[in-house]
């Protein structure tokens, strides 16, 4: 179990799950400093190895919002255990419950009633000079943003080893369809249902005549080149989590990741109304098939 610590909303629902999921004979096992921010001891396994922490667990809990989730994405990117999120943060777009939602995802996990989606990933890898000097991952997005606030950054980006256009931007989001409801929303990218399979690229801020979101296929592969004769540099994000400086010159590449990430669902809901409930869009006024068949009426 993985909880965001800092929120008393949080801490309490962590006691409460997992003090009911020991009294089933479940074995929780938490991040040590965790158990001590939430003053649990009574028959929860403690680990001070983070990265290690979900080995030959079934599941991974996590109370929190989608920053917690992505952690947690992390810590079992190893491992395959499937992530379980209860949300309690704003949208909470990865998380399957909400916070009042807790009896159910106890007798969930309790009775193992929950199926495990795979989410695509994406590798990512830095260059220097041909060299390869990073190599890591990320669930939603890797974006290449400027290092300098008054300044752009100077890119050329590239799909299958092709060159497509130069860039004078703040950064360039790199996303997965995960993804696209975070960085790349917010960068004015396209929504893409999870069942899709397929690499996304959008510059933000971009001074240029052609600068639109592109939607390429999953075996693709993406790069961006910091322009070395510009002298600007930059930085990539890995779902806002992990930073790596990147100096003129420096190559990013983009391609679908060798492992998924697992989430596991207790809900069939589509996708569509996941969107609604998230960004509360309005829909008022729709009837539906089943409501225009009582009234009499084709559908």
């Amino acid at each position: 179990m993985l909880t965001h610590t800092g929120r008393d909303e949080a801490r309490a629902v962590a006691r409460e799950i997992a003090g009911a999921l020991v009294a089933h004979g479940i074995v929780v096992r938490m991040i040590d400093r965790e158990a001590g921010d939430l003053a649990i001891t009574d028959g929860v396994e403690t680990t001070d190895v983070e990265a290690d922490a979900s080995a030959d667990c079934e599941l991974t809990l996590v109370i929190g919002g989608d920053g917690t989730i992505l952690r947690a994405a992390e810590i079992t990117h190893e491992s395959g255990t499937p992530v379980l999120g209860v949300n309690l943060g704003h949208v909470g777009f990865l998380a399957e419950a909400e916070h009042d939602d807790v009896a159910s995802v106890i007798d969930a996990v309790v009775g193992r009633r929950y199926t495990v989606e795979d989410r695509m990933s994406i590798d990512v890898r830095v260059l220097r000079d041909g060299e390869v000097v990073t190599s890591t991952f990320a669930l939603n997005e890797a974006s290449v943003e400027k290092a300098a606030r008054e300044r752009m950054i100077e890119v050329v980006v590239e799909v299958d080893g092709r060159p497509l256009s130069r860039w004078g931007c703040d950064g360039v989001v790199c996303a997965t369809p995960t993804g696209s409801t975070a960085y790349n929303f917010s960068a004015g990218g396209p929504v893409v249902w999870p069942g899709v399979e397929a690499l996304l690229m959008v510059p933000i801020s971009a001074h240029a005549l052609f600068a639109r979101p592109l939607v390429v296929a999953p075996t693709s592969v993406l790069a961006v080149e910091v322009l070395a004769r510009t002298g600007s540099a930059g930085v990539l994000w890995c779902d806002g989590r992990r930073a790596v400086d990147l100096p003129p010159g420096a190559r990013i590449e983009v391609r679908r990741g060798e492992r998924p990430v697992r989430l596991a669902r207790l809900h069939q809901a589509p996708f569509t109304d996941r969107l609604v409930a998230k960004f509360g869009l309005p829909v008022e006024g729709w009837r539906g098939a089943s409501e225009r068949r009582r009234r009499g009426e084709p559908t």
